[in-house]
């Protein structure tokens, strides 16, 4: 479009082409653009007419959403590698700051596991390079999913344990750095009766509050990392969260349970998790405590359910804090998952600190 709504006559008149691959054509694709722009019945003017940024804007704007609608409506049509097309989840961008940071492997690894193309047994003898499908350490069909989250070997060894604590600890330094920040006392305003004209509707005030933090003055957090966490001296009970925040004074606790699932089952996971937290939280409000619960799920292979950017918007995270952090647990979930791929043959498995 640049070549052609030139300004120079000489440019516009020279006929330039643009080449491109076979499956795709740059000519096609721009007419087509142009096309779903215009309203119906109008033609293009044969007056010669100086090329405009906006409508070039427009144009690639246009080609690269059917470009998008095309490309997943062929992943839809395939029954492995299009399963992310069924994800509930808010999509991950990379840009180019995290392909130049990233590790060579770990943008394989992020790539092939979601498009499921990693070299899994399941795989290999799919393309015929073994003779069975079998996981190295449990014998059991080795498929992508079953080597980063259903192994029960695994499971028992404690590496799917270690990936947990890794995201764990990143959401643990999150919170702790929203729970130290300080705040002002509270002051007890006297409440008034709002009057409403006949016809108007109620505008309902502002509050400035960002986050449930900011309902006390002091915070207490516990996390279930190194030593088993025991819960606060508000109700008697065995269960473990993996975070507890509570305030003694103004009787709030915030229950959060971290889980990382495969992508396709964080729905289940959150369902299950709050069922199983739903007597502990009735218990707490019989006591006269204010009561959250939030099960968070961040997927194996780094894309974070809409509970964790729920979660932390409801604690006080806003704009690019919550980004960051949101972006934080996606890394450390993925990262971890990328170094248990690279060691799902290794039967004598110790965790490593830096996860190197």
């Amino acid at each position: 479009m640049t070549l052609r709504d030139s300004k120079d006559v000489k440019i516009r008149n020279a006929g330039i082409q643009t080449r491109t691959g076979r499956k795709w054509s740059a000519s096609q694709s721009v007419e087509q653009a142009e096309g779903a722009l215009k309203p119906p019945g109008h033609r293009r003017s044969n007056l010669l007419r100086p090329a405009r940024v906006e409508d070039n804007a427009f144009s690639d704007g246009e080609i690269r959403r059917e470009e998008e609608g095309t490309r997943k409506a062929r992943a839809v049509e395939m029954g492995s590698q299009g399963a992310w097309t069924k994800w509930k989840l808010p999509e991950r961008k990379l840009t180019w700051t995290d392909l130049w940071r990233y590790e060579p492997f770990r943008i394989q690894f992020l790539l092939r596991s979601v498009y499921n193309t990693l070299p899994s047994p399941a795989n290999l003898h799919l393309w015929g390079l073994v003779e069975e499908p079998k996981c190295k350490l449990c014998q059991e069909r080795g498929t992508m999913g079953h080597i980063l989250s259903a192994c029960k070997t695994a499971l028992t060894q404690g590496r799917y344990r270690w990936r947990h604590d890794q995201v764990l600890r990143e959401l643990a330094d999150v919170l702790e750095v929203e729970r130290k920040k300080k705040r002002p006392p509270r002051k007890h305003k006297p409440s008034f009766i709002r009057f409403v004209k006949a016809g108007e509707k109620e505008t309902k005030a502002t509050s400035g509050n960002t986050g449930i933090l900011e309902g006390a003055e002091t915070w207490e957090m516990r996390v279930d990392l190194g030593k088993k966490l025991v819960f606060p001296d508000v109700v008697q009970t065995t269960i473990r969260p993996d975070v507890v925040i509570w305030s003694a004074e103004s009787r709030q606790i915030i229950v959060i349970e971290l889980t990382v699932p495969l992508e396709e089952r964080c729905d289940q996971v959150n369902e299950r998790k709050r069922a199983k937290y739903t007597e502990l939280m009735e218990q707490c409000r019989e006591r006269g405590w204010r009561t959250w619960l939030f099960p968070v799920e961040v997927g194996c292979r780094g894309f974070p359910a809409r509970s964790a950017w729920k979660t932390l918007q409801a604690v006080g995270l806003v704009g690019k804090t919550r980004k960051t952090a949101v972006r934080r647990l996606a890394e450390a979930s993925e990262r971890a998952s990328c170094w248990l791929w690279n060691r799902r043959e290794e039967k004598d498995w110790k965790p490593s600190i830096d996860g190197q």
